[in-house]
């Protein structure tokens, strides 16, 4: 396993009888210990108009974060490219790699983050076209690495500051259409398994075979999204599974209304439209005893012929969340 490398995702999920400002708490304690295990990377995602995820601005929350870490990377997984200024995304990103040198992940995606409205109004100009995504991704590294396109607004408009180190690109992808876009740039790929469990190993391999390098990527690169937990105590990991297979229902409905505590849950009928989306949802995580993690993680980096898993732990319990990556952070050795 020492040759497996773990990142964290945090959605910054906000658990039942907590808030905002506690769970950011959490994010910074969480970076702390991740920190200390020797883990990868720490990305953060943004999600809009969704009342139980205090991720809206990576950009803002990745300094706040990288004040309370010393060497983990750290970076936007991702940033929703189409809702934003591709100018002011590398204005922010640049001084971001200026205040951690080395240590700043773009991760870019073109999915809106929350609802067509929601991202009509960060956005009013959003057409949510591949073409003009593709002129985003080129209009960021441009902007960027300070080069100059002739006959366009990059001869005269630069993005200050310019990192001397500048941001590692990543592209996010989970049905393969924004793999292309990873090839024929020459950037890193990140596979959402947590949002799709079908099709990514193929996705990627053809990611491989289509990479042109780039001046910032020789060779392609690739890591995988899933969510996860870990537990010693079994009866903790089926109540984690139980809750999952929940919370995946709730979000799909629209995340109406207070969500149920776990022995509600467990009191819950559930019928076969119900159950067949918590069958294809459970392909969407991975869990169980150190010994059993073990095997899962391995399995899925050798899947995808990757050596880095990127794993999301939603857990209502802090402690139960911190532990998990303890647990995993041992079976790395």
């Amino acid at each position: 396993m020492a040759d497996i490398k773990i990142s964290v995702l945090d959605q910054a999920h906000i658990s039942r009888n907590s808030n905002a400002h506690q769970t950011l708490l959490n994010s910074a304690e969480l970076i702390k210990l991740s920190d200390e295990l020797g883990f990868e990377r720490y990305w953060l995602s943004e999600h809009h108009n969704f009342k139980q995820l205090a991720g809206t601005a990576p950009e803002v929350l990745i300094p706040y974060l990288g004040t309370q870490s010393k060497r983990i990377r750290i970076g936007s997984g991702g940033i929703m490219l189409p809702n934003h200024s591709t100018f002011k995304m590398a204005e922010n990103f640049g001084l971001l790699a200026s205040m951690f040198p080395g240590r700043i992940d773009l991760g870019i995606g073109r999915a809106p983050g929350g609802d067509r409205l929601s991202a009509h109004l960060l956005n009013p100009s959003n057409t949510f076209s591949e073409k003009d995504f593709q002129n985003q991704l080129i209009d960021i590294q441009t902007f960027l690495k300070h080069e100059e396109l002739p006959d366009t607004y990059h001869e005269s408009v630069k993005a200050y500051p310019k990192a001397e180190i500048p941001p590692e690109f990543w592209i996010l992808t989970s049905s393969g259409g924004s793999a292309e876009y990873a090839a024929k740039f020459g950037m890193a790929l990140s596979f959402a398994h947590f949002i799709n469990p079908m099709g990514g190993p193929e996705v990627v391999a053809q990611y491989r075979d289509n990479f042109k390098p780039s001046d910032e990527l020789g060779d392609p690169k690739v890591n995988v999204g899933i969510f996860g937990f870990c537990s010693e105590d079994e009866n903790k990991v089926n109540d984690w599974i139980t809750e999952f297979d929940y919370r995946m229902l709730y979000i799909e409905m629209g995340a109406k209304g207070e969500f149920p505590t776990l022995e509600e849950i467990k009191q819950m009928k559930y019928d076969r439209y119900q159950q067949a989306r918590i069958a294809y949802n459970r392909g969407r995580f991975i869990a169980g005893t150190p010994d059993e993690m073990q095997a899962r993680i391995m399995k899925l980096a050798n899947d995808y012929s990757t050596d880095e898993i990127m794993i999301a732990t939603m857990a209502d319990n802090f402690e139960d969340r911190k532990e998990s990556y303890k647990l995993i952070a041992e079976i790395m050795k």
